[in-house]
This record gives C-alpha cells, sequence and structure tokens, in this order.
C-alpha cells in the first residue's frame, strides 16, 4: 500500500454505540479505513400505542397551546403518524399551526415542514439550552407550552419553565430502552478494557448512560472509565451527548457541526494526531492502534508486537528489560522465550529488522539514534 492510499483510519479500529444511522456511520468510518465494532448501547421503543402519548395529545388537541416545542425529527414524525393511526391526525395538525412553533436543529425543521407546518425559530446551536434562554428572555408567565420529549425527560428546561410561569405539557413520543441483547454491549466493554479500540462514538445522552450503567451492573465502571481518560477518544456528536461522560469526568470531543459527517472527521483529525512519528534507524515510524505507517507503508502488526512496540516506544531509544516486555505481552506467562517469538513476528511485520536492536543479556530498544555506535549494544 503506497502513501497515497493510506487512508485516515487506517490502522484505528473504532466502537458505534449508536442505535439509528448505525449503518450510515459504520460505513463512513470504514470508507476512511477504520476497524468498526457495533454494539448498540439502546434501542428506540416509539409509543404509537401508549396511553400516556394519546393522553397529551388529546390534552392539547383540547386546550391548544401557546408554543410547541419540536426537539427531534423522529419524534416529530412518530408524533404525527400515531395521530393519524387514531384519527386525530388532523386536529393535532391544525393544533400545532395555530402555535408558535420552535424546532431544534435543522432536521427537525424538515420534519416539521414536511408535515406542512413552519417554525418560527431554530437555534442555530440546534441546544435546548438556548431553546430555553429565548422562551425566557421572551417571558412564558400564562403560557401554555408543549414539549416533545427526545427520549428521555427534561427535568431542568421543564423546571424552569414552570418556575417562570408557564404551563409545561410533555410530550413523550418515544423512550430509550436497554437493547434486547445486551452480548454487543458486553463484547464492546471487554475491547476497550483491552485496549482494543482506539475511539467510541456516541451520537446520542442516553447511549453513553445506557454504557455507563451496563459497565456499573458489571463493577466494570472505573476500569471503563479509566480508559476512556487515558487511552479511548471519546467522541460524541454534540455537547448534549457528551454530558453522561463529562458527569464522570471524561474528556470528551465533539465536532463544531452536531453531524455524522463531521463526527467522522474528528475522528480523523483526532486519532493520527495521537500517533506521533518517530524516526526509527532513518524510517519514519508511525504506531496507529493495531497497524504501523513504515516510511509511508501501512503494515499490519500481530496484537502481542504491537504490545512490545508500544512497550519500547514509551522510551523510545531506551533498553527495556525482557521482564518487562514479558510482562507487556497479552497473556505470556513466565516464559521469556515468548518475547524472543514476538519480537520475530514483529520484526517481520516491521519490514525493517534493524529498527529493533537487541541489547545482549539486556533487552531491546528501538533504533531512534541510527549514529549510536551499535557495537556498545553488542550487535
Amino acid at each position: 500500500m503506497g502513501a497515497s492510499e493510506i487512508r485516515p483510519l487506517d490502522g484505528f479500529a473504532v466502537g458505534v454505540t449508536a442505535a439509528r444511522r448505525a449503518d450510515e456511520l459504520t460505513a463512513l468510518l470504514r470508507r476512511r479505513g477504520a476497524e468498526v465494532q457495533h454494539a448498540p448501547a439502546l434501542r428506540i421503543v416509539p409509543l404509537a400505542d401508549d396511553e400516556e402519548l394519546l393522553a397529551a395529545t388529546r390534552a392539547l388537541i383540547d386546550a391548544a397551546p401557546d408554543v410547541v416545542v419540536a426537539t427531534t425529527a423522529i419524534g416529530f414524525r412518530g408524533w404525527v403518524a400515531a395521530a393519524d393511526g387514531w384519527g386525530v391526525g388532523e386536529e393535532l395538525l391544525g393544533t400545532l399551526g395555530g402555535a408558535r412553533l420552535l424546532a431544534r436543529g435543522p432536521k427537525v425543521r424538515g420534519a416539521v415542514r414536511a408535515a406542512g407546518l413552519t417554525e418560527e425559530w431554530s437555534p442555530a446551536s440546534e441546544s435546548m439550552a438556548e431553546v430555553l434562554q429565548r422562551l425566557l428572555d421572551e417571558g412564558v408567565r400564562g403560557t401554555r407550552i408543549a414539549l416533545q420529549l427526545h427520549g428521555e425527560p427534561l427535568p431542568g428546561f421543564i423546571e424552569s419553565l414552570r418556575e417562570a410561569g408557564a404551563e409545561v405539557v410533555d410530550v413523550p413520543v418515544y423512550r430509550w430502552m436497554p437493547p434486547v441483547d445486551i452480548g454487543p454491549v458486553d463484547r464492546l466493554v471487554d475491547t476497550v478494557l483491552a485496549g482494543g479500540l482506539d475511539a467510541v462514538t456516541f451520537t446520542s445522552a442516553p447511549a453513553a448512560a445506557s454504557l455507563l450503567r451496563r459497565a456499573g451492573e458489571r463493577d466494570l465502571t472505573e476500569p471503563l472509565l479509566a480508559a476512556f481518560r487515558h487511552r479511548v477518544l471519546a467522541a460524541c456528536v454534540g455537547p448534549v451527548t457528551a454530558l453522561p461522560l463529562q458527569a464522570h469526568d471524561v474528556p470528551t470531543r465533539q465536532p463544531e457541526r452536531f453531524r455524522l459527517g463531521p463526527l467522522v472527521q474528528l475522528l480523523c483529525n483526532e486519532l493520527p494526531a495521537r500517533a506521533q512519528p518517530l524516526l526509527v534507524a532513518r524510517r519514519r515510524l508511525e504506531i496507529r492502534g493495531h497497524a504501523v505507517v513504515v516510511d509511508e507503508r501501512l503494515r499490519p502488526v500481530p496484537p502481542a508486537g504491537m504490545a512490545l512496540l508500544r512497550a519500547l516506544a514509551r522510551r523510545p531509544g531506551w533498553v527495556v528489560p525482557r521482564a518487562e516486555l514479558l510482562r507487556a505481552l497479552p497473556g505470556a506467562g513466565r516464559d521469556e522465550h515468548a518475547v524472543e517469538t514476538a519480537m520475530a513476528r514483529l520484526r517481520t511485520a516491521l519490514g525493517a529488522p534493524a529498527m529493533i536492536q537487541t541489547v545482549v543479556k539486556r533487552g531491546y530498544r528501538l533504533a531512534l539514534d541510527p549514529a549510536l555506535d551499535s557495537a556498545k549494544y553488542g550487535e
């Protein structure tokens, strides 16, 4: 593979926790070279037959709201579809059309317009905080506000409006629930803890909360948080999505535009930047998640070889004893011969054996400075 063929995410592994649009996100990542592990951390349960949604809809038809806040496109469409199924679709659209309609972002705006309605305003930030601030700034005392929930309650939002004197009717269009099959989530957590993922993507706050909750059920919360704090990039589609992670002091990264494309581009920038290049034996070495780039050529490396290479790269140019390298090998036991075997395979994978020097009776080192007198290292 030549230099021009190396894609931004070649050699990196990324976890995907999304339930919706997971295929689209996975395709975008793979197109840029990533290995992808998909583990939907939640499922969306529509409430088309739910008495709570029906009651909220009838309450709004009977007593029309002054303001309607639409938070998600899928939720708004589902609400209108459910009302059609109950035979009150036209009445609902008439009610919504007579209110000031605020749409949280462009996707919701599209759903509103597809229903034949027109929004009054939509925040550029796509933030519910900005929606709340606008309403409070305008004054809501005596105002009846319908809030289409986006899968989980918004207590701070609702309480602020009620404290300001508004009457708030919350509309629960769908709920987030744990996945039916929890196996993929468990495998993703295990892979993170084993060092097999370089990043995990989150496209909703409930997905992040669900992953943390499952880790807690397995008594793995602290190891998982430690992995996110030190090794694994938590890439979130937006600031709201990041909140459950940030509440546990996990550093997160979000794109400026809260979309899947910019999220993937963020990974394309962030992950290669973490792979700091080294000059080893007059060759440029870049250590990625499960592969290396040697002189702009991608070279897959077995897991044992990657473990050794990372141990050597932590102190480039310094001798790393065999005993320390043995501890770095996954499941190697006590036989130092395993180090020699894995090292031989690593040198073959690199395609440049001289990049790793054997230091007689001491261990191995990356040949960071080719000008050193190798004789003194027993070569």
